[in-house]
């Protein structure tokens, strides 16, 4: 039996309409999110966390803040993860400082445990004990820094992972702010996806 016109036409158009306010949701999630981290982390630069979000695998299929939670601490266990095999490249090089290469080995040492620590950190967000899962971000900034101050101890050496730790460290503060807005009462996921309903939906 086919379907009038009328019908086909107007189940076309709720498809539509709903595909469009999905995508609305899904990309208005991320800056209206990063609006609320900021707010309540000065140190965080809100451009930064709305690209860096963006370009996020999944991202834009995020439906609210808890997924969102989620992408970003998939991101910090895999710039850890790269960090750790850049370590151990540069390690592989027979050319190195004696202090440089020290420095190295205890930067590996730094940033393995910092795979664990992103790990559970997912374990304990997936469980919604954001605080304990902030800790374990917490404990990764602390690494990046170890790692990079250990180079300044001696003077005249330049450590060759200044980039990479520093970029390390605001996707940790992404991801800390983003559980920080979780365990606010007033900020919490519900109260953000009802704002971006109110803003984006017109009937």
């Amino acid at each position: 039996m086919r379907l009038p016109f009328f019908y086909l036409s107007l189940t076309i158009w709720f498809f539509l309409m709903f595909s469009t306010f999905h995508a609305k949701n899904a990309n208005n999630l991320i800056p209206e999110t990063c609006k609320k981290c900021a707010q309540k982390d000065p140190n965080l630069i809100y451009n930064f966390c709305v690209t860096s979000l963006q370009a996020a695998p999944g991202s834009y299929s995020a439906s609210n803040l808890r997924e969102l939670g989620k992408i970003s601490i998939n991101l910090i266990n895999l710039n850890v993860t790269n960090t750790t095999r850049s370590v151990k490249k540069l390690l592989a090089s027979k050319k190195l400082d004696p202090y440089v290469k020290a420095c190295l080995n205890d930067c590996y040492d730094l940033y393995s445990g910092a795979g664990t620590a992103s790990k559970q950190a997912m374990k304990d967000y997936k469980n919604k004990r954001y605080e304990d899962a902030n800790i374990e971000v917490s404990s990764i900034i602390d690494a990046s820094t170890t790692c990079e101050d250990g180079f300044k101890e001696k003077k005249g050496v330049v450590s060759p992972l200044t980039k990479i730790n520093n970029r390390l460290r605001p996707w940790c503060m992404v991801s800390s702010s983003t559980r920080s807005v979780l365990l606010s009462s007033s900020l919490n996921c519900q109260d953000i996806e009802q704002e971006i309903m109110a803003v984006d939906v017109r009937f």
